[in-house]
């Protein structure tokens, strides 16, 4: 008997010794992995021979502008920030990144709070930072030697309280890719857009004009710096552009020759490695295209790790197309006809009928918003620049149907980033102010802008005669209900205790705010009050086919607890 417990002990020795030796590979693997992500996900800067712009002082000219040599930054009376920068690319962004230092720190502060507040596990942030790391590991590979050169030159006005992510350097390159790689990680579009155009018989004085809400969310703080910036480089066209401190990408941009360029999310897969960020594929055609033909050409020679609409509208050609591209496919989607519309699905013969693509127009508010756009410029007639402005504020539902503010059927969804409109043959643009796209539109010409030899003295640049008056919602009683409304949803999406009730009457027809009412009495174990809240939802006007599904998800769960 004791031989038996002998070989049994010595069994459990083997096997417990087999066991120490698999975990202890485990380990082992798992140091080498962390070890090789640390390493393969550090990007080596470009070499920069002459350094000597470091030195350079911005001088101010008052509280709210500076100028360094020829360039300058300041802030309009509208609330915009105002951006202009010349030169070499890294002399070009060291002289952006010191003339808009404050703004650079800010809107990283800006941009991890909003990160932490959508993923507040600290394991699950840190596990992000390996993946990103990873993901992007051949990135600079993929970004052109001027631009990864121009965004260096930013970084050294970046904080430094961030190293524990990456180098200023790393960090600002990956931002250039946040867009890219959080719709393809969420495999939905953060960047859930609206833009159109219209021309010939569509527009009453037969000239291009263009419209596009930028619905970029990364909290209200993210948004209040926005700057419109006049870039001359030393190589390719002029051109503006509206963005933030730090990012050199294009979301939405139009150049000398009256080219203009906007980007819309669409459906894509989880990406296996990097590729060229959207934003840099916009900004080589803004700086380097002046018409449809050479925009295709600079789109189809790049390698995208996401699939995008870059919506092209040309003063050359006075007509707008959408370059319709994924990671493994190209298209160019021509209406044939005056006008053009775009929302976050695609239209052309290639790509237009794939399931994927189906899918992503019928499952999200993309077809919907589509419809509604559509609706509403064959109801106004010939368009102009401020009917235009007035199709980016529309807050309703198919034929004038009210869906609840904040729905994302709405072609306004009071999320924008801004929003902006061209005139390409006129050089003429207008940039929303806030809030969103409520507020005055600021109208600049470029050639005005252009012909400037620095700012002497600070004094507004843009075109006054031709602002857009801030729309008249701003003064109703339902703007200050959904003002109130906002706020107990922030609350709630915080975890603090809200009166729910009063959340559903701010904003009755919201089908979202019966969710959020059903999911805070559902966390309460409020399971019956819950049900009515979520059978409520269901008689509204839904955004998506996933918001469907929770809301029936917690009917079945609220069913299963009595």
């Amino acid at each position: 008997m004791s031989l038996y417990k002998g070989k049994r002990r010595s069994g459990w020795r083997k096997l417990g010794r087999a066991l120490l030796y698999v975990i202890g590979a485990i380990m082992l693997l798992l140091v080498i992995l962390v070890v090789y992500v640390m390493s393969v996900s550090h990007i080596k800067p470009p070499e920069i021979a002459d350094k000597s712009s470091l030195q350079w002082q911005r001088k101010p000219l008052d509280s709210t502008s500076y100028t360094l040599g020829n360039s300058w930054f300041r802030k309009s009376e509208s609330g915009l920030y105002e951006l202009y920068v010349e030169g070499k690319p890294f002399e070009r962004g060291v002289v952006e990144g010191k003339l808009t230092a404050e703004l650079v720190k800010r809107q990283e502060d800006h941009f991890t709070d909003q990160i932490k507040k959508m993923i507040p596990s600290q394991s699950y942030l840190k596990f992000l930072r390996y993946f990103v790391g990873f993901f992007n590991r051949n990135l600079a590979d993929n970004i052109a030697e001027e631009n990864k050169e121009e965004i260096y030159g930013i970084s050294f006005s970046a904080s430094d309280k961030y190293d524990f992510i990456g180098s200023n350097y790393e960090r600002i390159l990956n931002y250039h890719a946040a867009h890219d790689i959080g719709h393809a990680l969420q495999n939905m579009a953060l960047v859930a857009c609206t833009s159109f155009g219209t021309w010939d018989g569509a527009s009453a004085d037969s000239n291009l004009i263009i419209g596009r809400n930028f619905d970029f969310y990364v909290g209200d703080k993210f948004a209040e710096e926005k700057i419109v910036a006049f870039y001359r480089p030393e190589k390719g066209y002029r051109f503006m552009m509206v963005t933030w401190a730090g990012f050199t990408g294009v979301a939405s941009g139009m150049n000398e020759k009256g080219l203009t360029v906007t980007i819309n999310a669409d459906k894509s897969d989880i990406p296996t490695g990097s590729a060229t960020p959207v934003s840099l594929v916009a900004r080589e055609i803004l700086q380097y295209a002046r018409n449809i033909d050479e925009a295709w050409q600079i789109a189809n020679k790049h390698k995208m790790f996401v699939s995008e609409s870059f919506l092209v509208g040309s003063a050359e050609d006075n007509r707008a197309a959408i370059i319709e591209k994924t990671p493994e496919k190209i298209d160019i989607y021509d209406p044939k006809n005056q006008f053009i519309t775009c929302t976050n699905h695609f239209q052309g013969d290639l790509l237009g009928k794939e399931d994927q693509n189906v899918e992503q127009r019928d499952a999200t508010a993309s077809g919907y918003r589509f419809n509604r756009l559509s609706e509403l410029l064959k109801k106004k007639g010939p368009n102009t620049v401020q009917q235009t402005v007035d199709i980016l504020r529309d807050r309703f539902g198919m034929h004038g149907q009210n869906i609840g503010m904040g729905n994302e059927r709405a072609i306004n969804q009071f999320i924008a980033h801004h929003a902006v409109v061209f005139e390409p043959k006129k050089k003429m643009v207008w940039v929303s102010t806030a809030p969103w796209q409520l507020g005055k539109f600021v109208a600049y010409n470029l050639d005005s802008v252009f012909s400037m030899k620095g700012l002497q003295y600070n004094h507004e640049i843009q075109d006054t005669t031709q602002t857009i008056a801030a729309d008249p919602f701003l003064q109703t009683q339902d703007y200050q209900s959904f003002a109130a409304f906002r706020k107990i949803k922030t609350d709630i999406m915080d975890g603090k205790d809200a009166d729910v009730k009063q959340l559903i009457r701010l904003n009755p027809e919201y089908y979202h705010a019966y969710v959020l009412a059903g999911d805070y009495s559902f966390k309460r174990k409020q399971y019956g009050t819950a049900a009515a809240y979520y059978n409520t939802a269901l008689t509204k006007v839904i955004a998506t086919k996933a918001e469907e599904e929770h809301i029936r998800t917690q009917l079945e769960k609220c069913a299963e607890t009595h």
